[in-house]
């Protein structure tokens, strides 16, 4: 049994743990459209619960997952799609991001093949492009979408100090 040390029995405010997945959506096992004709298409879910809107899929990490199963589970309660994680993007940790609460988001890229079902939170699911993505997107997600789009035509050099 472990002994918790008496400077331990403090209750911590931390911000929480979560993890945001963009999934881009391979229809047909494919090549992905980059530097093509085809835009690249990925997967958005309309919130069931508040705060309302249209999100990356996500959501918060179980205590003892990482945040690779995290991204991975999350990915598939929402959308019923199998991810392969690709990369981990960046981290997002505005104490404003969530109405909610203080929390730190983890955002990954990964990709999929297959028809997206909306589940779990999911009110309602959606294939955008950069040029067609809803307005009304919840948390900070337009601004980790704008970063994401920037990363693709950058490369890392969009997150440099």
């Amino acid at each position: 049994m472990a002994v918790i040390p008496p400077t331990m029995n403090k209750t911590f405010k931390n911000p929480v743990p979560t993890v945001d997945i963009i999934i881009e959506l391979k229809s047909d096992g494919g090549d992905y459209p980059e530097g093509g004709k085809t835009p690249l298409r990925i997967v958005l879910i309309e919130r069931k619960n508040p705060p309302y809107g249209w999100a990356i899929p996500g959501g918060f990490v179980d205590r003892g997952e990482t945040l690779e199963e995290a991204a991975v589970r999350e990915a598939f309660e929402e959308t019923s799609l199998k991810v392969g994680l690709k990369a981990q993007m960046r981290a997002y940790s505005d104490p404003k991001r969530d109405p909610r609460m203080h929390t730190i988001s983890v955002v990954f890229v990964a990709e999929a093949v297959g028809a997206p079902k909306a589940r779990d939170d999911a009110k309602a699911i959606g294939i955008f492009s950069e040029d067609n993505l809803p307005k009304d997107m919840a948390f900070d997600h337009a601004r980790i979408l704008k970063d994401y789009f920037r990363w693709k035509k950058e490369g890392w050099k969009a997150f440099e100090f």
